[in-house]
């Protein structure tokens, strides 16, 4: 299996529903440092597994809207707890679909598998894994 990975980051502000969370109930902020991997079982035609560069520019396209953003106010978050689970899944969804579009290069349609990962401070990080379908 191969893979390459490329990161990023994003500052966010949130707040969370339920007494899970404790003080997090309340507006607090985040930096989350972003690591997506790309896999596939075979090296493409030009000998990668993805573009580098277009993976990581897809990663920037995929953050940006999110990026210095309260996620309270996003439209498409309303009623969700933003919890790093929730957007390592979100941020995998954008990532397949770029992949399934090509906009990661001759490489994309040999894509089996994308891990999102979102660092979420030096001691706590969470991540989603899955096939691209």
């Amino acid at each position: 299996m191969y893979a390459v990975e490329v990161r990023d980051h994003i500052m966010i502000a949130h707040s969370f529903r339920g007494d899970l969370f404790g003080p997090a109930q309340k507006l607090h902020g985040a930096t989350f440092v972003v690591d997506v991997a790309f896999f596939r079982d075979e090296l493409g035609p030009e000998g990668v597994v993805v573009d580098i560069g277009r993976a990581h520019e897809a990663l920037k396209a995929t953050l940006g809207p999110l990026n210095y953003r309260n996620l309270d106010e996003v439209p498409d978050f309303a009623g969700k707890n933003t919890t790093t689970e929730f957007l390592c899944r979100h941020i995998f969804d954008a990532m397949a679909a770029s992949a399934k579009a090509g906009e990661l290069g001759s490489g994309s349609d040999g894509v089996t598998r994308i891990r999102v990962l979102l660092h979420e401070s030096h001691v706590a990080r969470a991540w989603f894994e899955g096939a691209v379908a």
